[in-house]
């Protein structure tokens, strides 16, 4: 879809920092966390609004959440991984992965912040190495 910033990354237009794909999602570090580690996973197909993703790629989207939120709760050493559907940003269905470690913090509007270049790829390196020894590549 023209003029969708999440199909622009998944076409390679705009930087990301990716820490993981297969050949129906993206999963890459959101670029004003509301913590370190704050993942989106995106699928490739552009659909605006995650209840309309057809039934199997739904299921497919949850999935893919549960077995990143593993390797992302090592490497952030989170108690917890919040799961948010918002959408409203950018109008492409997409999961926010947030590493969570106490309560409330996916509802304190002053954690979100514009991350550093830096502290984002040092975050995704971290991120990408430990879903690679997870998920066994």
């Amino acid at each position: 879809m023209s003029n969708c910033r999440f199909c622009d990354i998944i076409d390679g237009k705009v930087l990301d920092y990716k820490v993981w794909e297969d050949e129906l999602f993206i999963a890459l570090l959101d670029i004003n966390p509301a913590k370190e580690g704050h993942l989106m996973l995106i699928p490739k197909k552009h659909v605006e609004d995650i209840f309309d993703l057809d039934d199997s790629l739904y299921q497919r989207l949850f999935s893919t959440a549960k077995r990143l939120s593993g390797p992302l709760k090592i490497a952030t050493n989170a108690k917890r991984i919040g799961l948010v559907v918002v959408g409203f940003a950018v109008p492409h269905a997409h999961l926010h992965l947030v590493p969570l470690h106490k309560s409330n913090e996916l509802f304190d509007p002053s954690l979100f912040k514009r991350a550093k270049p830096e502290e984002l790829k040092t975050m995704q390196k971290k991120i990408s190495d430990e879903i690679d020894k997870s998920l066994g590549k």
